[in-house]
């Protein structure tokens, strides 16, 4: 009976020892984690805003206490970790959200009449900015002040091509900034004239820094940032990494709590000084504000026959593109921003960009000695062969859009021809050389929708439907493979993997339930999933109506 009495005492001990923390919520559902080491899981209990347990739901649920939320989601649906998106200009696209829809105009008389429609609805002076047209739409003429002037009479117009890279201005927004026919040419960029020399209103890179658009109040960036925040939480973003700009905006919102989504923000290049004061003064944030990057631009872009590239387009024999900044320029900033213990993320498209600056990064790395600076390049998208072992080797990150392949595939075989495309997107190429591969949008480029970028990558299936078993195949990659490059390698990106983009305890609570499991259905279907819930910080941010 004592023997009895003394092993009852201590199993009674070592329960009171091994009790669990209450959760304030408990969910039951198909997880994929992102975790190698617990890769799939039944249940997930949160405290706060963090993690406590991932595991089997009979695990789990001695973590439900009296006053736990229990969520439990269909055998059907699939939770993963919180998406994040690697490449927004994130402000600008809650602009364009208010704007003019051009994206999908496709001839010049729809785009016209989109333009006409939309400028009645605007007092008279108000700009009309963003669009994002596509002149490929309508075989690749671009548009001129000419075909809107008439229209737009009372209203400025500088709308932009949908990669950024070039806009169109109407008369009246020439007059604003005077400019006149007599404007001269600009280093790494483009005006564009008419057969008598006429400005067109076109703009490429560079060049369209000659254009002045009043700038926006701040209650107007603060509106904007809402509408992005709310836009991308109804598309299972909860974390983006801004290029540049509207840092102030973002520190507003953070000061007043009203911040949804988690934002990994910086500076240009050029202001690097700037930034390294600004962490010295103040840290680099935490985990809803985190300053610490820098970018640049190499080159253009492709769309607009600027992305710089060793021989000519294909279409354009004596053009090759040009870069809108010198090379010793680049390598100076690179160098002084990096022995600042700043993060450089710079944009390159074209395989001669792509390959100067990883010489570039090879040369600061070695000069400035060896550290975890995780050197980006911003698309990646025209890779020369001898170029992708590199990535790998130089530990240099890969940061790519998915939807630019569906959405350049339709014509960048006319712009750069067959061969040059084996290595576009090259997806599948620089994973199995080893290298890191993080997935964004470019929005407002493109949808912040990370389950379009998933079959993208999954499928390559371009959107005229005109290659329905993918185009350039042989750069698919597997539903795991483009899920992590949109969550944990995402993280990785920002130096953030110890605190989000993978579901496993001690880490941030933001999660995705998504009405379908995508591992399990046909790869076509996946871009049609809805996000049913997304959590950040515990807290739900959107929730499906009826759901």
């Amino acid at each position: 009976m004592k023997k009895i009495i003394f092993f009852t005492a201590l199993l009674l001990l070592h329960t009171a020892c091994t009790r669990y923390p209450e959760a304030d919520e408990v969910i039951i559902g198909k997880i994929w984690t992102a975790n190698e080491k617990q890769p799939w899981a039944e249940a997930m209990a949160i405290a706060g805003d963090t993690i406590l347990a991932v595991g089997t739901r009979n695990e789990i649920l001695k973590y439900r206490g009296k006053h736990t939320r229990l969520y439990e989601t269909s055998s059907e649906h699939l939770i993963v970790p919180g998406f994040i998106d690697c490449h927004t200009h994130f402000v600008d696209g809650g602009f364009a959200l208010a704007s003019v829809q051009l994206r999908d105009a496709k001839t010049p008389r729809e785009f016209i009449q989109r333009i006409a429609d939309f400028a009645r609805t605007q007092p008279k002076g108000t700009w009309i900015t963003n669009g994002d047209w596509d002149h490929e739409n309508w075989g690749g003429e671009l548009p001129s002040r000419f075909w809107i002037d008439s229209v737009t009479s009372e209203h400025p117009v500088w709308i932009n091509r949908l990669d950024g890279h070039m806009a169109l201005a109407n008369t009246a927004a020439l007059k604003y900034s005077g400019i006149t026919d007599k404007v001269k040419d600009v280093q790494g960029g483009t005006i564009v004239r008419d057969k008598s020399g006429r400005l067109t209103g076109i703009f490429k890179d560079n060049a369209m820094s000659l254009v002045r658009v009043p700038p926006p109040t701040p209650q107007q960036e603060d509106a904007a940032l809402q509408a992005a925040m709310d836009f991308v939480a109804s598309h299972g973003v909860t974390s983006v990494h801004n290029m540049s700009g509207y840092l102030e905006t973002f520190e507003r919102a953070h000061r007043q709590g009203l911040l949804k989504t988690r934002i990994y923000a910086g500076m240009m290049l050029s202001d690097w000084k700037l930034l390294a004061d600004k962490i010295q003064q103040q840290g680099r944030g935490d985990a809803w504000l985190r300053i610490g990057t820098l970018k640049e631009f190499v080159d253009g872009s492709l769309g607009s026959h600027t992305a710089a590239f060793f021989k000519p387009y294909t279409d354009a024999p004596n053009d090759s593109g040009f870069f809108v900044i010198k090379e010793d320029e680049l390598y100076k900033r690179i160098k002084s921003a990096d022995s600042a213990g700043l993060q450089i993320m710079t944009h390159a498209i074209g395989d001669k960009a792509i390959h100067v600056l990883l010489n570039i990064y090879e040369r600061v790395a070695n000069e400035n000695g060896h550290r975890d600076r995780r050197f980006r390049i911003e698309h990646a998208q025209h890779i020369h062969p001898a170029d992708i072992p590199r990535f790998a080797k130089l530990q240099v990150i890969a940061s790519m859009q998915p939807y630019h392949a569906i959405d350049d595939g339709r014509w960048a075989e006319k712009v750069i021809g067959y061969e040059r495309c084996k290595t576009t997107y090259a997806f599948r190429s620089l994973l199995d050389a080893g290298a890191t591969v993080a997935f964004g949008s470019d929005w407002f480029v493109a949808p912040p929708v990370p389950l379009y970028g998933i079959y993208a990558a999954v499928t390559r299936s371009t959107l005229d439907e005109k290659n329905p078993d993918g185009w350039v195949p042989e750069q698919k990659i597997s539903v795991e493979e483009a899920l992590k490059a949109y969550t944990i390698h995402a993280a990785y990106a920002a130096f953030e993997e110890n605190l989000k983009g993978s579901l496993a305890a001690g880490k941030l609570a933001d999660y995705v339930v998504l009405e379908k499991n995508i591992f399990e259905i046909p790869a076509s279907e996946i871009r049609q999933v809805n996000v049913l819930r997304t959590v950040v910080g515990g807290k739900v941010v959107f929730e499906k109506a009826a759901y």
